[in-house]
């Protein structure tokens, strides 16, 4: 997920919510506890009628339009409409049998059974069967796969790795049983399986349309950037590459047809979001900045949904490099960045308390940990985090020997050494040069010299490559995650896990993690136990420092009708309706 820019440091008061002080300055904060998920509209409906969605973003989107290879939040923001999880799920995000396939984990076998509904069909009429559940482990776990899904999650199905090395035509481990039912043995099961995207692997692929497709070449092929076929409600019918796509109803529909006659999600810059909302010219929008509330929660003919951010931000530092033939991180903890206490006084030095108040009007809020607070009993709330204190950024700084030797302002390295740090941070409406700028600023205060890597903000997707690439020119980042509906976060941070950014990895940590998705995690104490731990020691390591806890808002159309802005909201978009021809 990219980081959205944040506002000045000057920013004006808004009405409602409660009021916060900080510094000089009189803030007014929102309550995301008092919005609503769900669109309150009483009015009848029209027959069909065209959605216009608008997406906030100062990037193109990449348009990989399929599980197997998206990236990022935009791509999967254009995928709402069309890409249906096999799963349905509670409050909690744990599995439910409502959805288009069952799922029953045998704990003591270590096997998962995923069995599908009769007459599911894909969007061009074809069956939905057990080849296409098996067929994505199938890609990802392949020699020639080139997308960044294959990890410890992937590793742990029975005879992956041998499948992956190539030592073995198949997977031993995934079994058709019938065409609608298909066996999966585990070296290890824990309760995240029984959450969505906690370990079963989610989304089926036509196999039908991929198979004939050299795995090597399915990233770029019009299966997956065209015209991608899908079993949600809608699917694509016309893509304009980095700004549009238009979606017709699925007759195949298992609920049955939907409702309107079409949906267009185009990308809107953020800087010229809030004209298009004054001007009516969207029914909603995903991805609203929140920095700049105030300017549009008053918006004539719009309602505006809260909910919190299955998400958080965070500084990230370089700590080594991922070794793409092994499939592992590659941590080099003598690296500039390696020293623990250079990483955790460059998080004291960051007040985060005002960035939420000030910058974001309470929507975001001090991260403390890396599992965000919406997770409410995994949550570890006895940890305050990094919260700001320039003193001892101060004194960790000095009790580890960076001081300024040649008396120019900046410390150099305890060997003497002139210490200059490159920070990566993504562009993205107009202030997100400022919130750079402010942490700079915070940095210098404390006598590190740090400098914009490359000199500038960085594009989204350029930023992300340069992640991916292990860029050297890159010290430190600032970027943002959305999680998973599953907290265990062995995706994000384990030894296997391409989007392990900061490179980070030890024995301590794959003892952890491994404790996370253990079978005895089934105990909810040791669940909660090994998730405690492991929060415990990612704040005291500080390879990536969390910093803001997300809220979000949705504003939509006083015409749009029965729609819930649910987490997993494919479905939403079935039942969704208008009561007028034109906002």
């Amino acid at each position: 997920m990219t980081l959205a820019a944040v506002a000045t440091l000057t920013l004006a008061a808004c009405g409602g919510g409660n009021k916060s002080d900080s510094g000089n300055k009189n803030v007014e904060t929102e309550d995301i506890s008092k919005f609503s998920m769900t669109v309150k509209n009483d009015g009848e409906a029209i027959k069909g009628g065209t959605l216009d969605v608008a997406v906030a973003s100062d990037t193109q989107f990449r348009g990989l339009f399929s599980a197997m290879y998206y990236e990022d939040t935009y791509d999967n923001y254009y995928m709402r409409p069309f890409d249906e999880s096999l799963f349905s799920y509670d409050e909690d995000f744990v599995i439910t049998d409502e959805g288009v396939a069952k799922l029953d984990l045998d704990v003591d076998a270590k096997k998962a059974t995923i069995t599908l509904q009769k007459d599911v069909k894909w969007s061009d009429g074809e069956p939905v069967t057990a080849d296409d559940v098996i067929y994505p482990y199938e890609v990802i776990g392949n020699k020639d796969y080139t997308g960044i899904r294959y990890d410890d999650q992937f590793i742990n199905i029975v005879g992956m790795e041998e499948y992956h090395d190539g030592k073995a035509d198949s997977i031993s481990g995934i079994k058709k049983i019938d065409d609608l039912t298909t066996e999966i043995s585990y070296k290890e099961v824990n309760p995240d399986m029984l959450q969505l995207d906690g370990g079963v692997y989610t989304r089926p692929a036509p196999k039908h349309i991929f198979k004939d497709i050299p795995i090597k070449d399915q990233e770029q092929s019009d299966a997956v950037r065209k015209n991608p076929v899908s079993f949600g409600p809608y699917y694509v019918s016309k893509v304009v590459t980095g700004e549009s796509v238009e979606y017709l109803p699925n007759e195949h529909y298992y609920k049955g047809k939907p409702k309107l006659d079409k949906m267009v999600f185009t990308n809107v810059p953020t800087s010229s979001i809030v004209e298009a909302l004054n001007a009516k010219k969207y029914d909603m929008v995903y991805s609203m900045p929140t920095d700049n509330y105030p300017t549009y929660k008053d918006t004539d003919g719009y309602q505006m949904l809260g909910r919190e951010e299955l998400a958080y931000t965070y500084i990230g530092f370089n700590l080594g490099t991922f070794d793409k033939e092994k499939g592992e991180v590659v941590t080099n903890l003598d690296s500039k960045m390696g020293d623990v206490k250079l990483r955790q006084a460059m998080g004291y030095a960051l007040d985060n308390d005002a960035v939420g108040e000030k910058f974001y009007n309470g929507l975001r809020t001090n991260a403390t940990t890396l599992i965000p607070p919406i997770f409410k009993t995994l949550h570890d709330s006895e940890i305050k985090g990094y919260t700001y204190d320039i003193e001892k950024a101060k004194k960790l700084l000095d009790d580890a020997g960076y001081k300024d030797t040649d008396d120019d302002g900046f410390r150099e390295t305890p060997k003497g050494e002139k210490l200059t740090i490159n920070f990566a941070s993504m562009a993205g409406g107009e202030t997100a040069q400022p919130l750079a700028d402010y942490y700079i600023q915070q940095w210098k205060e404390i006598g590190l010299d740090v400098k914009l890597a490359t000199g500038r903000l960085i594009d989204f997707q350029a930023f992300y490559d340069k992640l991916k690439n292990d860029d050297p020119e890159i010290d430190v980042f600032q970027g943002a995650w959305g999680v998973s509906t599953a907290p265990a976060p062995v995706g994000l941070y384990g030894r296997n896990a391409a989007f392990n950014y900061s490179r980070f990895s030890s024995e301590e940590n794959d003892k952890l993690l491994d404790a996370i998705v253990s079978k005895e995690s089934f105990d909810a104490e040791k669940r909660k136990e090994a998730y405690d731990a492991w929060q415990k020691y990612m704040f005291e390591q500080a390879p990536v420092i969390p910093t803001l806890y997300r809220n979000e808002i949705m504003p939509i159309s006083d015409r749009v009708k029965s729609f819930t802005w649910n987490y997993e909201d494919t479905r939403d978009f079935y039942s969704i309706e208008l009561t007028a021809e034109s906002r």
